[in-house]
């Protein structure tokens, strides 16, 4: 695939048309390697193609099934398409191709709670420490009828992260707001 030695000049150059034509060109050949579809597809996202870069994505995956970048790439494609549970099947496979994918895994969690998947959501999370994980825990068990007092109080405790913690409260309050909130401990 000598064609493509004028590739990577072409994209430091972002001249993407070149790139496009060069990448398409090699897309053709019997042999061509995932690295080309994929590629091929990032080009089509900054020429503003969106349309046509969930095919390419998913030619990438078919050549080479355990291609992380590849699947989450495909997941954000089938995000804009407004594809959520395709989405989400994209970023779970994008996990599976490589567990030490915290991006994948967050989207993994954050397209599970908004399908309802409560255990997925919570297993996509379980490694997570950080405040939108520990919002989201929150969530999960408020959804699942398993919150307590005590677990809202403690996601209020950190002035911090008050704001939206207000707003998952609000979110999943089914009626139970509080009007007052805990005493900060200094």
């Amino acid at each position: 695939m000598a064609q493509l030695s004028e590739l990577p000049h072409l994209i430091e150059a972002q001249d993407w048309a070149a790139a496009e034509r060069v990448l398409r060109k090699a897309s053709k050949a019997k042999a061509a390697p995932a690295e080309v579809f994929y590629n091929l597809a990032k080009v089509l996202e900054h020429l503003g193609k969106l349309g046509q870069r969930t095919m390419w994505l998913k030619r990438a995956v078919a050549k080479r099934p355990g291609y992380a970048v590849a699947w989450f790439e495909l997941g954000r494609a089938y995000l804009d398409a407004g594809d959520i549970q395709a989405a989400r099947d994209a970023f779970h496979r994008a996990c599976d191709a490589d567990p030490g994918d915290a991006d994948a895994r967050r989207m993994v969690a954050r397209l599970s709670i908004r399908l309802g998947l409560w255990d997925a959501a919570r297993t996509a999370l379980q490694d997570d420490q950080d405040a939108e994980a520990s919002l989201a825990r929150y969530r999960i068990r408020a959804e699942t009828g398993v919150a307590s007092k005590a677990d809202r109080d403690a996601l209020l405790q950190d002035a911090a992260l008050r704001p939206e913690a207000l707003r998952t409260l609000t979110r999943v309050a089914q009626g139970s707001l509080p009007l007052r909130l805990p005493q900060l401990r200094t």
